[in-house]
């Protein structure tokens, strides 16, 4: 698929996922899972097997640490007390993507609107975009709490689009998960693949019907009117 971002202007805005794609929460989300099997006497489970399994949240987690499923009575039990622990240390290894920090630069600088639309909740969003000063930078944040639906609907993406005053058709997501994909062409944007986030060996994105497929922060320029990464400043 070639870059072609709507209809090749400039886009109205850009909206990110989270966890797999704005940032790199996989460290962190994968010590409080240790911490909860250190807690259960179990051992722990090494970063590269839980990694593919953060963009899909506690449930993805937990069914990772302990096989569990939401159905499962121990999950009620369990899901509470992990995202406790994740809260305690939600910003001690999580970083930006490397490159992503130039591509908000290049938007920030090219005056093109930038935000957030994730299924995290509100309680562990905030704390965390404060805590690498990305909150106030963002020009809307859309937590899975902040409406009745997340993704995949689309109607996140579309308040996001409303709250920024930008048309949807003029817009881009970006994310590395099916429901974002899904969430993204359902309001009409153009949706992007994370390659570089938390897809997993079963995860075929090549049958999402996506828009493009990013391999690299970097490769997101092409999508903003640009070839290259054009000279910024570093974070």
């Amino acid at each position: 698929m070639n870059p072609s971002p709507t209809g090749g202007a400039t886009p109205a805005c850009v909206l990110f996922d989270l966890d797999g794609t704005l940032l790199d929460t996989a460290p962190d989300m994968t010590v409080a899972l240790n911490r909860l099997r250190r807690e259960r006497d179990l051992s722990e489970l090494p970063v590269e097997l839980i990694r593919p399994t953060v963009s899909h949240g506690s449930p993805g987690m937990l069914k990772a640490g302990f096989g569990l499923t939401p159905d499962d009575p121990l999950y009620a039990e369990l899901n509470p007390r992990f995202l406790a622990l994740y809260r305690e240390a939600i910003a001690v290894e999580t970083v930006l993507f490397p490159g992503m920090a130039d591509i908000l630069d290049y938007l920030e600088a090219g005056a093109i609107r930038w935000g957030v639309v994730t299924n995290k909740p509100g309680w562990l969003t905030e704390p965390l975009l404060k805590a690498l000063d990305l909150w106030s930078r963002a020009a809307c944040v859309v937590s899975g709490d902040t409406l009745s639906t997340r993704k995949p609907d689309p109607e996140p993406l579309l308040y996001a689009c409303a709250r920024i005053g930008a048309a949807p058709g003029r817009s881009l997501y970006v994310g590395d998960a099916e429901r974002d994909i899904l969430a993204g062409k359902q309001a009409g944007m153009t949706a992007l693949v994370a390659g570089f986030g938390y897809l997993g060996i079963e995860d075929r994105p090549e049958t999402w019907n996506a828009d493009g497929f990013l391999r690299w922060p970097s490769d997101l320029f092409a999508w903003l009117g640009t070839p290259t990464a054009p000279a910024t400043r570093n974070r």
